[in-house]
C-alpha cells in the first residue's frame, strides 16, 4: 500500500486551484494520428471527485443550444494549461441541479474580489 501511495506521489503535478462554480479554460493536447494539437474546452466546474493522483473534474458547457460534460483527470499529462476565468460563489460540492437549468437561470453570481484599500496619505 506504501508503495501505491509513493506511485501516485509522483504523479502528482502543479494545478491552479479552482472549487466546483469556477468557470474555467482547459487547453487539452489532442492527439490526431501523428499530429498533436491544443484544444480549449470552457465551461464551469460542476463536481470534483478522488483524491491525490485520482483527482478527476467535471467541466459543463454550451455548445449549440446543447450542454456537453467532460470530465478530466486532474493530473493528466494531457492537460497542457488551466486558466480560471471567473470564480463563482456557490454554497454546494455539486452543481449536478445546472443540468435542469436554461439560459440566464443557470448563472452563476461571481465571488466578489477583494479591492485593495487606497490609503488617503
Amino acid at each position: 500500500m506504501e508503495k501505491l501511495k509513493l506511485v501516485e506521489q509522483t504523479q502528482v503535478g502543479e494545478m491552479p486551484a479552482f472549487k466546483p462554480g469556477d468557470t474555467v479554460n482547459i487547453h487539452y493536447r489532442v492527439r490526431e494520428g501523428e499530429k498533436e494539437r491544443i484544444q480549449q474546452y470552457e465551461g464551469v466546474v460542476i463536481n470534483m471527485r478522488g483524491s491525490s493522483a485520482n483527482k478527476t473534474f467535471t467541466v459543463r458547457k454550451i455548445s449549440s443550444n446543447v450542454g456537453v460534460e467532460r470530465i478530466f483527470p486532474l493530473f493528466s499529462p494531457f492537460i497542457s494549461k488551466v486558466e480560471i476565468k471567473k470564480r463563482g460563489k456557490v454554497r454546494r460540492a455539486k452543481l449536478f441541479y445546472l443540468r435542469a437549468l436554461r439560459g440566464k437561470a443557470a448563472r452563476i453570481r461571481e465571488k466578489a474580489r477583494a479591492t485593495p484599500t487606497a490609503s488617503k496619505a
